[in-house]
């Protein structure tokens, strides 16, 4: 934990980021910089802390933190899902995440397994550790269907990188709506468009509608030889209905997530017939910092110029936040 030059005592931002880093902060401004690791600032430090960013993948060390910021106001995630945060931020505190930042990465990893494990890139490495020529036929990408499940942000950069290989794309979402390279299916409609499917591609958020979603209905309505990739929420998807499936060899899987999560030893997927497991390491990139930097900087001018925020996650958790409270003495007070 580092302190930004000034009183820490009276730091309006509590930051995993030097200010350097981010540019600057906005005029007058201070920060305490803590990026998750090492033991949190000291309470006398957090006193008027309102924009919290919580530190990438650390969200369990964040948590406590939260109780001890009496004047917070904004919490920016790194994250694109938030579910694990959701529940410890209290409803007056506008909570936003990393929408935008992770799209790159994540679209590139999600293409990476769609390809590895249709060329049979897992059976090739064994192979050449085994020292072994291993020949073969393989499905190619092109001519093929593949259906992206949560088309956002994330869904659309996998749908861009996709376009070189000559592949259909159908895409879903909560709700139908046009888009740039097609119409988006509503979610209702998902049953009927399974079937026609060679490759799956989950990129929807955890949530209560979509926990479980992927289930064995859903898995049997899939083709023979259709490949499923995850790179979502590893509880998207039945965990026992998916060994299922790749047990009986009539599905493949490339599961950059998993349930449970992180996946222990020993556990049936890491021996399940054509699965390719990456670790959680999908947004986990070179791409990452110059991303998140440039969301903070930009929350942090917005929330300072009284301007609203981008990429709030639910409007009714009480007033989204408009700016920074006003100090004693100024209009309004």
């Amino acid at each position: 934990m580092t302190d930004a030059a000034g009183d820490p005592t009276g730091a309006r931002a509590l930051l995993p980021f030097a200010p350097p880093e981010l540019g600057g902060l906005p005029e007058g401004w201070q920060a305490v910089v803590w990026d998750g690791p090492g033991p949190a600032p000291a309470d006398s430090a957090l006193e008027a802390v309102e924009f919290f960013v919580v530190p990438y993948t650390r969200t369990s060390a964040a948590v406590p933190v939260l109780g001890r910021l009496p004047t917070l106001r904004v919490v920016q995630s790194l994250s694109a899902g938030v579910e694990d945060l959701l529940p410890h931020v209290a409803p007056e505190v506008t909570l936003c995440n990393a929408r935008g930042v992770h799209d790159t990465s994540t679209a590139e990893h999600a293409v990476t397994l769609l390809l590895a494990i249709m060329r049979g890139v897992p059976d090739l490495v064994r192979a050449q550790e085994a020292q072994r020529w291993s020949a073969g036929f393989r499905p190619a990408l092109a001519d093929r269907t593949v259906l992206i499940v949560g088309y956002g942000a994330i869904g659309a950069a996998v749908e861009a990188r996709l376009v070189p290989f000559e592949c259909d794309v159908l895409r879903v979402a909560r709700s139908a709506r046009p888009a740039p390279r097609g119409p988006v299916h509503a979610m209702a409609e998902l049953p009927s468009l399974l079937p026609q499917a060679d490759a799956v591609v989950l990129t929807v958020p955890l949530a209560e509608r979509t926990r479980g979603m992927v289930d064995a209905g859903f898995l049997a309505r899939l083709k023979d030889g259709a490949v499923l990739v995850n790179v979502g929420r590893g509880a998207v998807v039945d965990t026992a209905a998916l060994l299922a499936e790749l047990r009986s060899g009539r599905l493949g899987a490339a599961l950059d997530v998993t349930d449970p999560e992180p996946l222990p030893p020993g556990h049936a997927l890491w021996t399940a017939p054509n699965t390719l497991i990456s670790p959680h390491v999908a947004a986990t990139t070179s791409a990452f910092r110059p991303r998140a930097l440039a969301l903070v900087r930009s929350q942090l001018a917005r929330y300072a110029a009284g301007e609203p925020l981008a990429n709030v996650v639910t409007a009714d958790r009480g007033r989204q936040a408009a700016g920074p409270r006003r100090q004693p003495g100024e209009p309004g007070s």
